[in-house]
């Protein structure tokens, strides 16, 4: 059985993994609008993938006998400055986001939660890999500039993008 603290902070993470899913829905729309579909496509990828992190968090509070109580999202931002803007705030956004895990690890270890240590431990892995991710598109979106020749080929990069649920969850 789960503890009630981990399970309070479980559920915050439920929270800020959906709202995480619905900014980059924001962002995907802003991209669309700005005539930028592959970069759109980009975000609409990041978007499940921040949905299916809700989910898994989901069902194992639900398998350790926790208590999943879902609260209000947040709205989140709808408007940037420009297309460098949004990825620089993809950065920060998943910057917070690793140091929300990283609370959600000392709360298991606080709480000589194995288990959960153990499960969070696909989080920090992931988290690794979304900063890694999105340090790349920064750098190249800085190197890119104002060039439009530019930001058309990463436009059609981004496209390529698909979020394939992860075998074994």
């Amino acid at each position: 059985m789960i503890t009630p603290k981990m399970s309070d902070a479980i559920n915050a993470q439920i929270n800020a993994e959906m709202f995480s899913s619905y900014l980059y829905l924001s962002m995907s729309a802003w991209f669309s609008r700005t005539g930028l579909p592959g970069f759109s496509s980009w975000m609409r990828a990041q978007a499940k993938e921040e949905d299916f992190h809700a989910q898994k968090m989901f069902d194992y509070l639900l398998e350790r006998g926790g208590k999943v109580e879902l609260e209000a999202i947040d709205k989140p931002e709808i408007n940037w400055e420009s297309p460098l803007k949004v990825i620089e705030a993809v950065a920060d956004h998943e910057a917070k986001v690793t140091s929300l895990i990283n609370e959600l690890v000392n709360c298991a270890l606080d709480e000589r939660d194995h288990a959960s240590n153990i499960f969070l431990q696909w989080f920090v892995s992931e988290q690794v890999e979304e900063e890694a991710s999105v340090g790349e598109v920064l750098d190249r979106m800085r190197l890119v500039g104002n060039d439009s020749a530019g930001m058309f080929a990463m436009d059609m990069e981004m496209s390529k993008r698909v979020f394939i649920e992860p075998v074994g969850k």
